[in-house]
Formats: structure tokens, C-alpha cells, sequence
């Protein structure tokens, strides 16, 4: 496996090119399709890392390179230009795409009976602002690659592959993410079509990119597909720190996120006595320190983050009156997430009564936890032992569109390495053998999948 910690991040793309995938990437013999057959398949690596770059394009800022990664953002002409090569790339594959009233992309083979449950494999291509080139793109890049290699090497599959291209996955502009998903799931909120970003409606997005924001509700499925797979870079650093090439992952952590309400008193910051100030700002922070002890207070691998406060007044010479905080907690155990919750409102009184100050914490929102299916995911770790890569089980801590599919049917997710443990930036990056391994056990998985007659 390549390792670069040490380079320079450009001088690891040019070790790379100079070098070529086909010789980063072995070909990969192992025993899939139909019991008992011996179909040695694999990905083709180089049209992988060809696609992929290709589509690094769309987005790229001007007079770029990939290494300065991507803005394709929902709904924007980046992202319609990029949907339209996906599309193309559907269509030269054999596939037929098609496009939701979410505005998600489907494609499968034309001639699939409507009566056979699909194997649904995909991501999203869309990126945050500043993001970087393989979250969510390798996912759909490699499930057409998947796609085109059964096809080529005339698999007789009981579930034909689906691939799926999910509208508006990342969640930094509109409020919340996950959307195409959500609305193929059944979990839109009301009002969501109204909401607004850059002065353009989610409605008026969705309608952009060819779906049908007034019928969104025919968006929404009954359970259809045998199983859902997704590869996905881990967009954190056990895998690369731990030099395992495949995570096998658990589940997707659950979600809760709450708004604390500081009060004190808005005084002039020069007149005011220390003993007598009613400072806002420093009862918040010390919310913050405390939302930091308890969440580490416990054995685990639990989160809590404060990422925004607002900060009223907001003037350099006026003690800040006001604070509004977000609060995030998560976790795969939905019981620690309350213990933890629990917790950090106990210490706000005891803070308050020491600053003077008033505090009220509140839930806003969240998502449930999304536990994979296990036998999903031993599938995966077949299709891992097969190609002799070593794997791990690890949680995703991070949202994605699994875990709307979840609710849906049966699930499982892939990881592959990001190197650093950095995403949602340019400098996000994953080796291309990395990307083609991961593609390989996708495949692998997708094969081993179909065998299965019940889910445990």
C-alpha cells in the first residue's frame, strides 16, 4: 500500500501518476458469482482513477488542479454540469438513468423485470464548499464501474445491480443533508421546499437538477431493493493511521443536537466591576469545557462538539448579554447519547448560579443511529478475505445516505482510507490503489449479496 504521511501532498498525486494505477493495482483473482464458479473479477483501476478525475472537473476551481479539490455545491451549475457526465457514463455502461421527483438518479439495465429486487449500490456527488474529490464520488463512480464489470463478464445475477446517484447528500448549505435520501425514505419535514440558500429555494433546486419538487412525495418508496451497499471514503483516520486498507462498517452513529440559551446582562465593559458582571460569553464557554469533560468522562468513541455561538451584543467594548451555542452529541448507542445529554444539563445550573447567568438547553433535531445488517456486513468481510485485504470493524461517524436506506432494508457500508484522516477539504485524499481495492470489494460484496436468501 502507498504511504505519503511524509510527502508533500502534490508530490504524492505526481508518484502516483508517474506511476500509473495499473501498476498500483494488481489484478485480483477471487471466486464470486453463482456457487461453486470461478469468476476471477475486478474493477479496471485505470478507468476508475480516469472517471474519477474526470469528474474532479466540475467544480474545480478556476485554473486548478485536482489537487485543489472541489466546490459542488447542490443545485449549482457545477453540480448539473456533473450529474449530466454521470448520466453519460450510466448510458455507456448499459444503464438506463432516471430522475426522481427528489431529484436522486437511478439507472439499471433496461431490460430488468419490475418484479426482481435490485441490489442497490451508489452515493452522492455532491460536495460541500471547499470540498475535496472522493467524498461520495469514489462510492459513485465505483458502483458504475461494478456495474460495467458484471455486465462484461456476463454474470447471471438473481438481483440485478441498481445504481444510484442521491441528490443533495451534504448538508452546508440548505439546513439539513441527506436530502434526496430523506425524501426517498419518507423523512422530509414540512416547510423543507421553502427553505433557502444564495437566494434559491430547495424547491427551485431540485426543480434545477430535473426533479419534480411538487409531486416530492412520490419520492418516497416502499422497501424495493434486496440490499443496499455503499463504499465511501472513511473521512477519518483509524483505518490510515492503523494501515488497514477496508473498514468494514458497523453502523452509523445517531445524531442529537441541541441549542443552549446563555443569558446574562449587556454592560458597558469598561465601567463594569469583574465581581459584578453577568457575562454570557463566559458561562458558555465554560458550557463548552464542560460538554468536552463529560463526553470524555466515559470509555468510548462518543463525540460532542460546540461549533457555533452567537454572540449578542457582539461589540468589543459591550459585556456579551446573549449567547446562542449548538450543541452536538454522537454516538452509536442511543442510551449513552441521553446519558450524555443528561449530563451536560445537570452542570448548567451549577455554571449558571456561578456566573449569574441563566441557561437553557434545548433539542433541535438529530438523526437515529443506522446499525448495519450483520450479515451485510460479513459479506463484506468475505469479499475482503477474498482479495487477501485485512479489514476492520469501525462505527461511521459521519451521516450518510445508508442510513436512510436502513429504514428501507437490509445495509451495509465500505470504507476505504483517507489519508491524514482529512475531508470536506481539498485536501482530502485517498491512494487510487486504496479507491480500487475498495471498488474490488464492492464488487465482491455486491456478488456475495446476491447469493443470500435471508438477512440476519
Amino acid at each position: 500500500m502507498i504511504r505519503t504521511m511524509s510527502a508533500s501532498r502534490r508530490r504524492f498525486l505526481g508518484s502516483l501518476a508517474s506511476l500509473g494505477a495499473a501498476a498500483a493495482v494488481a489484478p485480483v483473482a477471487a471466486r464470486f458469482g453463482g456457487v461453486g464458479a470461478a469468476s476471477p473479477l475486478h474493477v479496471d483501476a485505470n478507468r476508475l482513477r480516469s472517471e474519477l478525475e474526470a469528474l474532479s472537473a466540475f467544480g474545480r476551481p478556476p485554473g486548478g488542479t485536482f489537487a485543489d479539490g472541489v466546490s459542488r455545491t447542490a443545485y449549482s451549475d457545477a453540480d448539473i454540469t456533473a450529474r449530466r457526465y454521470v448520466m453519460d457514463l450510466m448510458r455507456g455502461a448499459g444503464l438506463s438513468p432516471r430522475i426522481d421527483p427528489a431529484g436522486n438518479i437511478f439507472a439499471s439495465r433496461p431490460d430488468i423485470p419490475a418484479d426482481v429486487r435490485p441490489i442497490l449500490i451508489g452515493s452522492h456527488i455532491d460536495s460541500v464548499p471547499g470540498g475535496g474529490n472522493f467524498d461520495g464520488a469514489l462510492g459513485s463512480m465505483a458502483a458504475i464501474e461494478v456495474a460495467r464489470a458484471i455486465a462484461a463478464a456476463g454474470v447471471a445475477m438473481r438481483h440485478p445491480v441498481e445504481v444510484v446517484v442521491w441528490a443533495h447528500e451534504e448538508g452546508g448549505t440548505f439546513p439539513n443533508g441527506l436530502n434526496g435520501s430523506r425524501a426517498v425514505a419518507g423523512q422530509l419535514v414540512p416547510g423543507e421546499m421553502d427553505q433557502a440558500w444564495n437566494g434559491m429555494t430547495r424547491a427551485e433546486g431540485i426543480r434545477r437538477v430535473g426533479g419534480d419538487p411538487g409531486r416530492i412525495d412520490d419520492a418516497r418508496r416502499a422497501p424495493w431493493f434486496h440490499a443496499y451497499l455503499e463504499l465511501h471514503i472513511e473521512q477519518g483516520g483509524t483505518l490510515d493511521r492503523q494501515r488497514v486498507p477496508i473498514g468494514v462498517v458497523e453502523g452509523i452513529v445517531a445524531i442529537s443536537r441541541f441549542k443552549a440559551t446563555i443569558v446574562g446582562a449587556a454592560n458597558h465593559a469598561g465601567t463594569t466591576p469583574m465581581a459584578d458582571r453577568q457575562d454570557a460569553l463566559a458561562a458558555a464557554a465554560e458550557l463548552v469545557l464542560a460538554v468536552r469533560d463529560e463526553v470524555t468522562r466515559l470509555p468510548g468513541r462518543q463525540v460532542g462538539t460546540v461549533g457555533r455561538l452567537d454572540v449578542a451584543p457582539n461589540a468589543a467594548n459591550v459585556i456579551p448579554g446573549r449567547v446562542e451555542a449548538s450543541i452536538e452529541l454522537r454516538d452509536l448507542s442511543p442510551e449513552k447519547l441521553h446519558a450524555l445529554a443528561e449530563a451536560i444539563r445537570r452542570r448548567a445550573p451549577e455554571i449558571a448560579g456561578r456566573t449569574r447567568t441563566s441557561i437553557a438547553i434545548d433539542p433541535v433535531g438529530g438523526y437515529a443511529g443506522a446499525p448495519a445488517t450483520p450479515s451485510v456486513m460479513a459479506a463484506v468481510e468475505r469479499a475482503a478475505d477474498a482479495l487477501a485485504l485485512p479489514h476492520v470493524r469501525l462505527p461511521s461517524g459521519a451521516g450518510h445516505d445508508a442510513q436512510m436506506m436502513a429504514q428501507l432494508g437490509p445495509m451495509g457500508m465500505i470504507f476505504v482510507p483517507s489519508v491524514g484522516g482529512v475531508s470536506h477539504s481539498p485536501k482530502e485524499l485517498t491512494s487510487w490503489e486504496d479507491c480500487a481495492r475498495g471498488a474490488d470489494v464492492l464488487l465482491g460484496s455486491v456478488l456475495d449479496t446476491d447469493r443470500l436468501d435471508r438477512f440476519s
